[in-house]
Protein backbone atom coordinates (compact mmCIF):
# COMPACT_ATOMS: atom_id res chain seq x y z
CA UNK A 1 0.00 0.00 0.00
CA UNK A 2 1.43 3.43 -0.90
CA UNK A 3 2.62 5.64 1.93
CA UNK A 4 0.88 8.92 1.11
CA UNK A 5 2.28 11.96 2.90
CA UNK A 6 -1.18 13.53 3.19
CA UNK A 7 -3.69 12.15 5.73
CA UNK A 8 -5.86 9.38 4.31
CA UNK A 9 -9.21 7.71 4.85
CA UNK A 10 -9.77 3.99 4.35
CA UNK A 11 -11.74 2.63 1.38
CA UNK A 12 -12.48 -1.03 0.64
CA UNK A 13 -9.76 -1.03 -2.02
CA UNK A 14 -7.10 0.97 -0.20
CA UNK A 15 -6.75 4.47 1.16
CA UNK A 16 -7.69 7.86 -0.30
CA UNK A 17 -5.67 11.01 0.45
CA UNK A 18 -7.99 13.58 2.02
CA UNK A 19 -6.60 16.35 -0.21
CA UNK A 20 -6.70 15.97 -3.95
CA UNK A 21 -6.50 18.02 -7.12
CA UNK A 22 -9.79 18.67 -8.86
CA UNK A 23 -9.58 19.13 -12.64
CA UNK A 24 -13.09 20.20 -13.61
CA UNK A 25 -12.85 23.03 -16.18
CA UNK A 26 -9.11 22.46 -16.54
CA UNK A 27 -8.54 21.87 -20.23
CA UNK A 28 -5.70 21.28 -22.68
CA UNK A 29 -2.32 22.62 -21.67
CA UNK A 30 -3.81 24.19 -18.53
CA UNK A 31 -4.85 20.75 -17.31
CA UNK A 32 -1.43 19.29 -18.02
CA UNK A 33 0.34 22.14 -16.27
CA UNK A 34 -1.94 21.94 -13.24
CA UNK A 35 -1.49 18.20 -12.78
CA UNK A 36 2.25 18.35 -13.42
CA UNK A 37 2.72 21.20 -10.94
CA UNK A 38 0.52 19.53 -8.35
CA UNK A 39 2.49 16.30 -8.51
CA UNK A 40 5.74 18.26 -8.26
CA UNK A 41 4.43 19.98 -5.12
CA UNK A 42 3.46 16.68 -3.50
CA UNK A 43 -0.17 16.04 -4.42
CA UNK A 44 -0.80 12.33 -4.92
CA UNK A 45 -4.55 12.36 -5.55
CA UNK A 46 -5.91 13.47 -8.93
CA UNK A 47 -9.63 13.64 -9.70
CA UNK A 48 -10.81 13.72 -13.30
CA UNK A 49 -13.86 12.53 -15.25
CA UNK A 50 -14.69 11.33 -18.73
CA UNK A 51 -17.00 14.32 -19.00
CA UNK A 52 -14.17 16.78 -18.26
CA UNK A 53 -12.47 15.94 -21.56
CA UNK A 54 -9.00 15.96 -19.98
CA UNK A 55 -8.24 12.30 -19.24
CA UNK A 56 -5.62 12.22 -22.03
CA UNK A 57 -3.88 15.28 -20.59
CA UNK A 58 -3.83 13.72 -17.12
CA UNK A 59 -2.49 10.52 -18.63
CA UNK A 60 0.34 12.31 -20.41
CA UNK A 61 1.49 13.86 -17.15
CA UNK A 62 1.33 10.55 -15.30
CA UNK A 63 3.44 8.99 -18.05
CA UNK A 64 6.15 11.66 -17.92
CA UNK A 65 6.40 12.63 -14.24
CA UNK A 66 8.30 9.50 -13.26
CA UNK A 67 6.15 8.79 -10.19
CA UNK A 68 5.23 5.18 -9.47
CA UNK A 69 1.63 4.61 -10.54
CA UNK A 70 0.82 3.00 -7.19
CA UNK A 71 1.86 6.21 -5.43
CA UNK A 72 -0.92 8.19 -7.13
CA UNK A 73 -4.61 7.91 -6.28
CA UNK A 74 -6.50 8.33 -9.56
CA UNK A 75 -10.25 8.87 -9.91
CA UNK A 76 -12.39 9.18 -13.00
CA UNK A 77 -16.13 9.09 -13.53
CA UNK A 78 -18.68 7.42 -15.78
CA UNK A 79 -20.96 9.97 -17.48
CA UNK A 80 -24.67 9.26 -16.93
CA UNK A 81 -25.30 9.21 -20.69
CA UNK A 82 -22.72 6.40 -20.97
CA UNK A 83 -24.52 4.26 -18.40
CA UNK A 84 -25.43 1.61 -20.98
CA UNK A 85 -21.86 1.33 -22.24
CA UNK A 86 -20.05 1.42 -18.93
CA UNK A 87 -17.42 -1.20 -19.69
CA UNK A 88 -16.48 0.33 -23.04
CA UNK A 89 -16.23 3.76 -21.41
CA UNK A 90 -14.00 2.36 -18.67
CA UNK A 91 -11.63 0.82 -21.23
CA UNK A 92 -11.50 4.14 -23.09
CA UNK A 93 -10.72 5.97 -19.84
CA UNK A 94 -7.96 3.53 -18.92
CA UNK A 95 -6.43 3.94 -22.38
CA UNK A 96 -6.59 7.75 -22.22
CA UNK A 97 -5.10 7.76 -18.71
CA UNK A 98 -2.40 5.28 -19.71
CA UNK A 99 -3.05 2.96 -16.79
CA UNK A 100 -4.37 -0.55 -16.27
CA UNK A 101 -6.45 0.35 -13.23
CA UNK A 102 -8.26 3.15 -11.43
CA UNK A 103 -8.14 3.72 -7.71
CA UNK A 104 -11.72 4.99 -7.77
CA UNK A 105 -14.43 4.92 -10.44
CA UNK A 106 -17.62 6.86 -9.83
CA UNK A 107 -21.00 7.11 -11.51
CA UNK A 108 -20.87 10.86 -12.18
CA UNK A 109 -24.60 11.57 -11.78
CA UNK A 110 -27.62 9.29 -11.25
CA UNK A 111 -28.42 8.30 -14.85
CA UNK A 112 -31.71 9.90 -15.82
CA UNK A 113 -32.10 10.87 -12.17
CA UNK A 114 -32.34 7.21 -11.11
CA UNK A 115 -30.06 5.12 -8.91
CA UNK A 116 -29.67 2.40 -11.61
CA UNK A 117 -28.53 -0.67 -9.63
CA UNK A 118 -27.82 -2.34 -12.98
CA UNK A 119 -25.10 0.24 -13.68
CA UNK A 120 -23.79 -0.19 -10.15
CA UNK A 121 -23.46 -3.91 -10.92
CA UNK A 122 -21.25 -2.99 -13.90
CA UNK A 123 -18.96 -1.03 -11.57
CA UNK A 124 -18.86 -3.96 -9.14
CA UNK A 125 -17.92 -6.28 -12.01
CA UNK A 126 -15.12 -3.95 -13.12
CA UNK A 127 -13.82 -3.89 -9.55
CA UNK A 128 -13.99 -7.66 -9.24
CA UNK A 129 -12.06 -8.01 -12.50
CA UNK A 130 -9.26 -5.82 -11.16
CA UNK A 131 -9.77 -2.76 -13.37
CA UNK A 132 -10.77 -0.63 -10.39
CA UNK A 133 -9.77 -0.76 -6.72
CA UNK A 134 -12.76 1.08 -5.23
CA UNK A 135 -16.10 2.13 -6.70
CA UNK A 136 -18.58 4.82 -5.81
CA UNK A 137 -21.04 7.43 -6.95
CA UNK A 138 -21.34 11.18 -7.26
CA UNK A 139 -24.33 13.45 -6.68
CA UNK A 140 -26.43 10.60 -5.24
CA UNK A 141 -28.98 11.07 -2.47
CA UNK A 142 -29.08 8.83 0.59
CA UNK A 143 -32.28 7.26 -0.78
CA UNK A 144 -30.49 6.41 -4.03
CA UNK A 145 -27.54 4.95 -2.12
CA UNK A 146 -29.99 2.84 -0.12
CA UNK A 147 -31.49 1.59 -3.38
CA UNK A 148 -28.06 0.37 -4.50
CA UNK A 149 -27.47 -1.32 -1.15
CA UNK A 150 -30.89 -2.99 -1.22
CA UNK A 151 -30.33 -4.32 -4.74
CA UNK A 152 -26.73 -5.50 -4.43
CA UNK A 153 -25.82 -5.65 -0.73
CA UNK A 154 -22.94 -3.23 -1.31
CA UNK A 155 -22.68 0.47 -0.53
CA UNK A 156 -20.58 2.82 -2.64
CA UNK A 157 -17.15 3.46 -1.13
CA UNK A 158 -17.52 7.18 -1.86
CA UNK A 159 -20.23 9.71 -2.67
CA UNK A 160 -18.74 12.83 -4.25
CA UNK A 161 -21.06 15.77 -3.64
CA UNK A 162 -20.83 19.56 -3.48
CA UNK A 163 -19.67 20.44 0.02
CA UNK A 164 -18.69 23.62 1.81
CA UNK A 165 -19.48 25.34 5.12
CA UNK A 166 -22.77 26.62 3.72
CA UNK A 167 -23.69 23.04 2.72
CA UNK A 168 -22.77 21.60 6.10
CA UNK A 169 -25.32 19.06 7.32
CA UNK A 170 -24.23 16.91 10.25
CA UNK A 171 -27.16 14.54 9.72
CA UNK A 172 -26.17 14.01 6.08
CA UNK A 173 -22.57 13.23 7.03
CA UNK A 174 -23.81 10.85 9.73
CA UNK A 175 -26.11 9.08 7.25
CA UNK A 176 -23.18 8.42 4.94
CA UNK A 177 -21.03 7.14 7.80
CA UNK A 178 -23.76 4.80 9.00
CA UNK A 179 -23.61 3.21 5.56
CA UNK A 180 -19.81 3.15 5.40
CA UNK A 181 -19.68 5.77 2.63
CA UNK A 182 -16.87 8.34 2.55
CA UNK A 183 -18.02 11.83 1.58
CA UNK A 184 -15.87 13.65 -0.96
CA UNK A 185 -16.61 17.34 -1.38
CA UNK A 186 -16.28 19.27 -4.61
CA UNK A 187 -16.45 23.03 -5.23
CA UNK A 188 -15.38 23.66 -1.61
CA UNK A 189 -14.26 27.25 -2.22
CA UNK A 190 -16.56 28.26 -5.06
CA UNK A 191 -19.57 27.76 -2.81
CA UNK A 192 -18.07 29.58 0.19
CA UNK A 193 -18.18 33.18 1.38
CA UNK A 194 -14.53 33.50 2.38
CA UNK A 195 -15.34 36.73 4.24
CA UNK A 196 -17.77 34.98 6.60
CA UNK A 197 -16.99 35.86 10.22
CA UNK A 198 -15.97 32.45 11.61
CA UNK A 199 -13.76 31.73 8.60
CA UNK A 200 -12.06 35.13 8.69
CA UNK A 201 -11.54 34.88 12.46
CA UNK A 202 -9.90 31.46 12.21
CA UNK A 203 -7.69 32.68 9.38
CA UNK A 204 -6.50 35.62 11.48
CA UNK A 205 -5.90 33.41 14.50
CA UNK A 206 -3.67 31.00 12.58
CA UNK A 207 -1.98 33.33 10.12
CA UNK A 208 -3.68 31.38 7.34
CA UNK A 209 -5.82 32.30 4.35
CA UNK A 210 -9.60 31.88 4.50
CA UNK A 211 -9.34 29.27 1.74
CA UNK A 212 -6.92 27.22 3.85
CA UNK A 213 -9.33 27.39 6.78
CA UNK A 214 -12.17 26.07 4.61
CA UNK A 215 -10.10 23.19 3.27
CA UNK A 216 -8.87 22.24 6.72
CA UNK A 217 -12.48 22.41 7.98
CA UNK A 218 -13.38 19.71 5.43
CA UNK A 219 -10.53 17.54 6.68
CA UNK A 220 -11.65 18.06 10.29
CA UNK A 221 -14.97 16.47 9.28
CA UNK A 222 -13.25 13.58 7.43
CA UNK A 223 -14.59 14.93 4.15
CA UNK A 224 -12.17 14.38 1.27
CA UNK A 225 -11.70 17.68 -0.56
CA UNK A 226 -10.57 18.30 -4.15
CA UNK A 227 -10.04 22.02 -4.81
CA UNK A 228 -9.25 22.92 -8.40
CA UNK A 229 -6.62 25.40 -9.51
CA UNK A 230 -4.22 25.85 -12.40
CA UNK A 231 -2.04 28.41 -10.55
CA UNK A 232 1.08 27.22 -8.78
CA UNK A 233 0.73 29.62 -5.84
CA UNK A 234 -2.85 28.52 -5.23
CA UNK A 235 -1.91 24.85 -5.50
CA UNK A 236 0.79 25.43 -2.87
CA UNK A 237 -1.60 27.35 -0.65
CA UNK A 238 -4.25 24.64 -0.83
CA UNK A 239 -1.84 21.84 0.00
CA UNK A 240 -0.43 23.81 2.94
CA UNK A 241 -3.90 23.76 4.51
CA UNK A 242 -2.97 20.29 5.77
CA UNK A 243 -0.43 21.92 8.11
CA UNK A 244 -3.17 23.92 9.80
CA UNK A 245 -5.03 22.74 12.90
CA UNK A 246 -8.38 24.28 13.79
CA UNK A 247 -9.73 24.21 17.33
CA UNK A 248 -12.98 22.42 18.06
CA UNK A 249 -14.56 25.81 18.74
CA UNK A 250 -13.46 27.16 15.37
CA UNK A 251 -14.82 24.10 13.57
CA UNK A 252 -18.14 24.45 15.40
CA UNK A 253 -18.38 28.14 14.54
CA UNK A 254 -17.84 27.38 10.86
CA UNK A 255 -20.40 24.56 11.08
CA UNK A 256 -22.89 27.24 12.07
CA UNK A 257 -22.71 28.70 8.56
CA UNK A 258 -24.64 25.68 7.27
CA UNK A 259 -28.11 26.33 5.95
Amino acid sequence: MPDFTAPTLTLPGGVIPVMGLGTWQSEGSDAELAVSTALQLGYRHVDTATGYGNEAQVGRVLATRGIDRDDIFLTTKLPPDHADRARQTLMESLAALGTDHLDLWLIHWPPGGHARPDVWEELRRARDEGHVRSIGVSNYSIAQIDELIAATGEAPAVNQIPYSPVDHDAALLAAHRERGVVVEGYSPLKRTDLDAGPIAAAARAHGATPAQVVLRWHVAHDVVVIPKSVRRERLEENLAALDLTLTAEEVAAIDGLGR
